[in-house]
């Protein structure tokens, strides 16, 4: 047991200077982007003319400002910064007036608790289908889905039935629509920034679009693109450039998960590859914000039984985040991946991480912070509230009390 005094004295309650030293946190228990699709439709939906935009709402307002806290950092869920990048229903892009509205009254929400948020901006590359977007599926290559009977995880609109990603190929990605998908993450980090976001992450993990430039099991391409792993990094360190002019590189941080396998995600060459993408980075670009990075043997679809199989056959049984902590040196150096109430404790103390990324026990206990500070016991999750839409949005979502709520009640 870890007792009340060393849990308020661990570093976990400890200052950190992020952003170039112009945000400093009180605290490192952040919130890890998650994605809850509980946004508004823009527009009445009908088979003929689907819906396929959605924008924040009062539920999401609140949502944030009950994990809000003074001096913590919140990252907002996955946000697309086109429609064509949006890889389900029910989440709120950044790419239309209304929405930066809408996200607007969050970032007031949070501020306003004393909190800090950054927006994550995520385009789902082939992970997505067609009828959801309206638009072709973009990918580095043709590449279809590996697995046949694999499902897109919601039904097409208007429909009942689940499709197979295999039957909805990709397209590769001409060179003109690379530049101009940069584009769209330049102009949704520029309506962030002015929606009053204290700085942008972008989502580089999780076999979204730039990991699948990343993947050599993803991408086949034979241009400046693709071919080796110095050219696979080439999209995201485009984009990383083209994001630090927009909004400053103090305002920019990235998410990674070099060893991951979500989105059938089976690349060769990690060490290689994460490896010549994190030197880059931090050569061109010592001044990010912070950087955030996924656990080796954290893996949203296996145990960590499961994917130390997976590592152990790559000869990479022992691997850790120290060759990439080692890379960015003093850059604020956040991990994420099954962290809570009782393997939190004496790891900052090491020096190998910076913060720690909360995701399932900040979804149940929104007042994470002050649980773990006193030593309270976690309330649980409830999994199937993880996602909407649901027919009540803020059941699993706004409605978990606090610890002192809930002894109230």
């Amino acid at each position: 047991m870890v007792s009340v005094n060393s849990r308020s004295e661990s570093k976990l309650f400890q200052p950190l200077d992020i952003a170039n030293g112009k945000i400093t946190l009180k605290h490192r228990v952040v919130l890890a982007p998650l994605t809850r699709n509980r946004g508004t439709p823009f527009t009445h939906s009908t088979p003929e003319k689907p819906n396929r935009i959605w924008v924040p709402n009062d539920l999401m307002t609140e949502y944030y400002a009950q994990r809000a806290t003074d001096g913590g950092l919140l990252i907002t869920e996955a946000i697309p910064p086109s429609l064509e990048g949006n890889g389900m229903p029910g989440v709120p892009g950044l790419f239309i007036p209304q929405q930066a509205e809408g996200w607007r009254k969050v970032v007031d929400a949070v501020h306003a608790k004393g909190a800090y948020i950054y927006a994550q901006l995520w385009h789902s590359g082939r992970a997505n289908i067609p009828q959801l977007t309206g638009t072709p599926i973009l990918c580095p290559s043709s590449t279809p889905w590996d697995d046949p009977d694999d499902e897109f995880a919601y039904p097409p609109p208007h429909s009942n039935t689940r499709v197979k990603l295999a039957d909805y190929p990709p397209s590769e990605m001409t060179v003109s629509q690379i530049k101009s998908t940069i584009q769209d993450f330049c102009r949704a980090a520029k309506m962030a920034v002015d929606a009053g976001f204290d700085g942008v992450e972008l989502h580089g993990a999780n076999g979204y679009l730039p990991e699948q430039f990343l993947s050599s099991n993803i991408n086949h391409r034979t241009d400046e693109y693709g071919g080796t792993p110095e050219k696979r990094c080439k999209f995201v360190l485009e984009l990383m450039s083209e994001l630090a002019k927009s909004v400053g590189e103090e305002n920019l941080s990235i998410r990674l998960s070099p060893f991951g396998l979500f989105n059938q995600v089976r690349s060769a060459q990690r060490l290689e590859t994460w490896g010549h993408l994190c030197r880059e980075l931090k050569s061109s670009h010592p001044k990010l914000s912070y950087v955030s990075f996924i656990e080796p043997r954290f893996e949203q679809i296996l145990s960590a039984t499961e994917k130390q199989k997976f590592l152990d056959s790559w000869g990479m049984s022992d691997i850790d985040l120290s060759p990439f902590r080692e890379i960015f040196g003093d850059t604020p150096f956040i991990s994420g991946g099954g962290w809570n109430d009782t393997n939190s404790w004496g790891v900052l103390e090491k020096g190998d991480y910076d913060a720690f990324v909360y995701g399932r026990y900040f979804i149940s206990n929104p007042d994470l912070v002050e649980r773990l500070r006193r030593g309270l016991p976690l309330a649980r999750y409830d999994r199937s509230t993880f996602y909407g839409p649901l027919e009540d949005n803020s059941v699993g979502y706004t409605d978990y009390p606090t610890y002192e709520g809930n002894i109230a009640s």
